[in-house]
């Protein structure tokens, strides 16, 4: 049993809203009847707007790393060249899956902490043919956001494809395809979209539609886009559904719409603001070096004298408030906070006061209340 006073407020999973829980639990539905049909037809046409596009979308029983090896696997012919931007962990990631189904990878090597330049990316692929340029959109292991509508800018009008890894930015941080010419936006469902893990989505261009149907890619079987494309014609997947899992997602979108996208979008910015204005008053500063930091993941420096390790075990010890550290070359240099989802300025207000008293407990002289009135201040300032 989980005990009531458990506070999941890591850059994803995310807590899940009720009302996403109770559509989870209800009765499992044949996922070839009309019942299941009616709830994925209502989840695709919610899921296009926020990612800005009129484009087929499709689903998966699968994480954000499925998802990632899908749209390479329907794109790439062995031998084939990516770029891939390496600005964090995810990045990285791409690297190794790429690898591993034999693509001929070129590395942009970006600083942790800083964005891809687009210019960089033009003169690379100004000086050699890519099937792709592979971007993660918000690099959660560091905070930092990709400027998507000026690399799509520059591949726009090449057969270079454009596939972006949103997964922990959909949602949370304004995704506009169509409008920015990217051609693959893969994501899943754990994270700003409110929903357990286990469902994976993503949407194809025109002009990735016309790679992924040729015949000549890697092989595939059930990551093939081209049966999920023909499935979607009557509203559903070629293999069995996570039925459950899409009422869920179903659920979840009607509150991103109801709320009104623009007002979750801007919601997302004045509460990681909050977060990482209170963070700073306690003496823990931001790691993004970019001007273009993240609204879902909050990454921070930890304080000469403390490890990452203790302030994220001692935020569960004391408060029951479950936070991460780094699982690569920022081990125990940073600290991060999740602000996406189903939150508000209580549970900004409260992660700022658990940390707090966590910081004293390790020998960190915090003010008292530091965190709390200069999170308050941004808030207020931003109304």
């Amino acid at each position: 049993m989980i005990d009531s006073d458990y506070r999941l407020r890591l850059p994803g999973p995310t807590a899940v809203p009720e009302r996403v829980r109770q559509a989870i639990a209800r009765p499992v539905l044949s996922h070839r009847g009309p019942e299941f049909r009616a709830i994925f037809a209502r989840a695709e046409e919610l899921i296009r707007p926020i990612l800005g596009t009129v484009n087929p979308v499709l689903f998966f029983a699968s994480s954000g790393t499925g998802m990632m090896e899908a749209s390479l696997v329907n794109i790439l012919a062995s031998g084939e060249r990516v770029l891939i931007s390496t600005h964090g962990m995810f990045g990285e990631r791409f690297v190794a899956i790429a690898r591993a189904l034999g693509a001929c990878v070129d590395t942009l090597d970006v600083a942790w902490g800083r964005a891809p330049d687009p210019a960089d990316i033009e003169r690379r692929v100004a000086a050699q043919d890519y099937r792709a340029v592979v971007i993660v959109h918000n690099e959660s292991s560091t905070g930092v956001v990709a400027d998507l509508s000026a690399i799509g800018a520059v591949l726009r009008e090449r057969p270079t494809l454009l596939l972006v890894d949103s997964v922990s930015g959909l949602g949370g941080i304004e995704m506009r395809q169509d409008e920015w010419g990217i051609d693959i936006v893969a994501s899943s469902s754990q994270k700003a979209l409110m929903c357990p893990p286990g469902l994976g989505l993503v949407s194809l261009s025109a002009k990735a539609r016309e790679v992924v149907n040729r015949d000549d890619r890697l092989p595939r079987y059930y990551w093939d886009f081209r049966k999920a494309l023909s499935s979607l014609e009557e509203s559903g997947t070629p293999f069995t559904t996570a039925v459950s899992m899409m009422a869920g997602l179903t659920e979840a979108l009607e509150m991103i719409h109801e709320e009104g996208l623009p007002r979750v979008l801007d919601r997302h910015r004045r509460l990681a603001a909050a977060l990482r204005s209170g963070c700073e008053a306690l003496g823990l500063r931001s790691f993004p070096q970019s001007e273009t930091v993240s609204s879902t993941v909050i990454c921070l420096h930890v304080p000469e004298g403390l490890k990452g390790g203790d302030i994220v075990r001692g935020m569960y010890e004391r408060h029951r408030t479950v936070i991460a550290g780094s699982r690569n070359k920022l081990e125990g240099k940073v600290i991060r906070i999740g602000a996406m989802g189903h939150i508000d300025a209580g549970d900004i207000f409260t992660d700022l006061l658990h940390l707090e008293e966590t910081l004293r407990a390790l020998g960190w002289k915090a003010a008292p209340g530091a965190g709390v009135a200069a999170a308050a201040k941004e808030i207020l300032d931003a109304r």
